[in-house]
């Protein structure tokens, strides 16, 4: 089995119930200017207020500028990674934060360290083994100079045919989170996430699904503070896409929100 980051075990379940709902309305432009692919990223405050980013990449003798970019207030985002070797990469993160980060995938196997560059403090590493069978075992944690571990979580995940399963930990080990996605049909798929643990045998954090229909992909989730939020995902022209939410609570009209956006 391909190797996956252990962030990456419920990675497309995750994606059904969080991505595209949004409650703002914006515009994503990307436009190739030679060898640099520029990508303006506005969207519209509650209050009418717009705002933009502009950012690039490209890659130069072997180095990737993933991302480079400044927003509104003039703060810079740099993004760039170095592949050293078939199967590393090397990458570094600036912004408010400074990561240095590399990534191991060989065979089964996929590592990964962070290095926090900023508190010179804290490390975290992870890794994951993928068996044949469908199964990926995997662990995380984060060291920090000043607290020790900060964190220690293990998973698991279990992939036959349409069905998917995985069983992560968080709060070192305090609570379990299963994550199950079912692929009823060829255009339908189904996913839930819960929580559990000793003190909440059974938490709701989200159930939904997307389903591939003729005019588009539509997506719905009920969480579990009672929010129904549903989005359709659309192509309305070559390499334009629109995306248009909304979400409310129970019956309460006075909680909807909605959002839309484009992307060119």
């Amino acid at each position: 089995m391909a190797p996956a980051k252990f962030s990456d075990i419920t990675k497309t379940p995750k994606d059904i119930l969080n991505e595209d709902y949004t409650s703002k309305v914006t515009l994503k432009c990307k436009k190739d200017a030679g060898p640099i692919l520029v990508t303006i990223d506005s969207d519209r405050s509650a209050a009418g207020v717009l705002s933009s980013k502009i950012g690039g990449k490209f890659s130069y003798a072997g180095l990737s500028i993933d991302k480079i970019q400044h927003d509104a207030t003039g703060s810079p985002i740099l993004e760039t990674s170095l592949c050293p070797q078939p199967g590393m990469k090397v990458s570094f993160k600036g912004g408010k934060n400074m990561d240095l980060g590399c990534d191991y995938k060989t065979g089964s196997m996929c590592t990964t360290a962070k290095f926090d560059m900023k508190s010179m403090s804290k490390v975290s590493a992870s890794a994951t083994y993928g068996h044949a069978s469908g199964i990926i075992l995997g662990g995380s944690s984060i060291y920090n100079n000043n607290k020790g571990v900060e964190a220690f979580d293990v998973g698991a995940s279990y992939k036959s045919g349409p069905l998917f399963a995985a069983v992560t930990s968080s709060g070192k080990g305090q609570s379990l989170n299963l994550t199950t996605m079912y692929k009823a049909t060829p255009d339908l798929t189904l996913a839930t996430s819960t929580n559990h643990s000793a003190s909440t045998n059974l938490s709701l954090v989200a159930v939904g699904g997307v389903y591939k229909a003729p005019f588009g992909n539509v997506k719905a989730k009920y969480d579990g503070d009672g929010v129904l939020s549903a989005c359709l995902i659309k192509d309305i022209a070559p390499k334009v896409k629109l995306t248009a939410s909304g979400s409310i609570t129970g019956t309460d009209t006075s909680t909807f929100k909605y959002g839309m956006g484009i992307t060119m």
